[in-house]
């Protein structure tokens, strides 16, 4: 059978991108087909726009900062509609960017959603197209809990685009890395910031040490916590603000935006992946071997519809590894040891490898080395900022399996410190290296007196 394309992406965010631009590189005749714009979540409405937030967020607490380093400096007005616009106009730009990447490799762009019809046929709106192999890049979306009033509930692909002014009181549901970072932005914005979650902690799955840290400063912020709480209902007066809140626990309270942030699910549904034979696992995501081959032969899939590692860059990496294997005679598998990561909380979190808890589960004895204090920026200012560092040592090897780090800059110093730790090194090698004085990150290679072991008692699991 003589097939329109080669490859058929259905999904043009960072992964699916990258897939048909090296596959046409290879090659391939590709097309790709996306239904909002081309960039996906993280460059539309995501990580990009979000980072972007977080550091216009910033500028209130160091306009208080200045003072103690002799500028005269008063906090002045803020203009959301200036910051909100200004980042729109990033947004655009790189979505044109993206659209240019394509065509300069000749990849055929179709604007539609795709559906699968048969296991080598994509319906795009009215236009029906054949290829031998398709790719499946659709993503994720966020999961909202259908309770009553869940309508009136926005999430965070609205919440790039609020009206000005801001409003006075916002509700941010959820523990996860996007409901911190969101209440970190409409906190550091002026928006008096109430986090809601149903456990005791944020940040879930995160070192322990590292995810208390994070809690205690977020409270510290000045951002109310209402933890061990699970929402019931949300009520409105003629449908609009202020919404009245009712938890299951019979408790009520007024605000007037409320964000759910209570994760995200794949974005598999209606896209005729059952009929052709692609298996979904009970989370929904397209289930896949290590070469992110589906249970279709000619299907693939990679990024967050296979809900493995739900990170851009790993989307990006599982997209080259299919477009080498597939159309360019290399073989090579998605590597998903080690990956660093991080949250744009307020501090910011970073880490790279394991955490204590998984570290004593699964390789034994280990030495763990610490270091909190406050940064020489704020030794002036007297704010009450602190950074905390953490390193996870395997005693057998003395190999550093994990490095966490809350603080300024996190992930600017984890994203370095993760070369270290993919290439095994070991506490003897950071002892050896000398630190750049003075700055965060020589810590790393200063720290000598173990934490006592066994590890104090941590907070109960949640």
């Amino acid at each position: 059978m003589a097939f329109d394309f080669d490859l058929y992406v259905i999904g043009a965010g960072s992964g699916g991108v990258r897939a048909s631009r090296i596959s046409a590189g290879h090659g391939a005749r590709v097309a790709i087909c996306e239904e909002f714009r081309v960039g996906g979540t993280c460059v539309i409405r995501g990580c990009v726009p979000k980072k972007l937030l977080v550091y216009g967020s910033k500028f209130s607490g160091e306009f208080d900062e200045a003072s103690a380093y002799g500028w005269g400096a008063t906090e002045p007005p803020h203009s959301w509609t200036t910051l909100r616009d200004n980042v729109a106009k990033e947004v655009d730009r790189l979505n044109g960017v993206y659209i240019r990447l394509l065509q300069g490799a000749g990849v055929t762009l179709h604007n539609g959603r795709g559906r699968l019809l048969d296991r080598h046929t994509v319906e795009v709106g009215d236009k029906i197209h054949t290829a031998e192999r398709i790719l499946i890049a659709t993503g994720a979306r966020p999961f909202v809990p259908a309770i009553p009033g869940a309508e009136f509930a926005i999430t965070s692909n609205e919440a790039f685009h609020l009206p000005d002014p801001l409003p006075r009181r916002v509700t941010v549901v959820g523990g996860g890395y996007i409901a911190v970072e969101f209440a970190g932005i409409f906190n550091g914005l002026g928006c008096e910031t109430t986090l809601v979650l149903r456990r005791e902690r944020v940040l879930r799955s995160f070192d322990e040490e590292t995810r208390t840290f994070v809690h205690d400063a977020i409270a510290a912020s000045g951002i109310a916590m209402r933890t061990g709480t699970e929402i019931a209902a949300i009520e409105a007066s003629g449908g609009k603000a202020p919404y009245r809140v009712r938890t299951v626990a019979g408790e009520s309270f007024e605000t007037d935006l409320l964000l759910y942030a209570t994760g995200r699910i794949p974005n598999t549904s209606g896209i005729g992946l059952e009929k052709v034979g692609v298996q979904l696992d009970k989370a929904g995501a397209v289930a896949v071997d290590e070469w992110s081959q589906s249970t279709a032969p000619n299907i693939w899939a990679v990024g967050d519809v296979t809900n493995r590692i739900n990170l851009t860059p790993v989307a990006i990496a599982e997209g080259h590894c299919f477009a080498d294997t597939v159309f360019g005679k290399r073989p090579r598998k998605p590597d998903h040891r080690d990956v660093p990561s991080a949250v744009f909380s307020q501090p910011e979190l970073a880490s790279v490898g394991v955490t204590e808890e998984e570290a004593r589960r699964t390789l034994g004895a280990v030495t763990v080395y610490i270091a909190a204090f406050k940064p020489m920026k704020y030794t002036l200012s007297g704010r009450g900022k602190r950074t905390f560092m953490k390193l996870v040592v395997e005693k057998a090897t003395d190999r550093v399996v994990g490095v966490h780090m809350v603080g300024d800059d996190a992930a600017e110093l984890i994203q370095g410190l993760a070369v270290a730790v993919k290439a095994g090194a070991t506490k003897a090698q950071f002892d050896a290296t000398i630190g750049i004085h003075p700055t965060a990150g020589e810590e790393f290679v200063t720290m000598r007196t173990p934490r006592p072991d066994p590890a104090p008692a941590a907070k109960a699991a949640d």
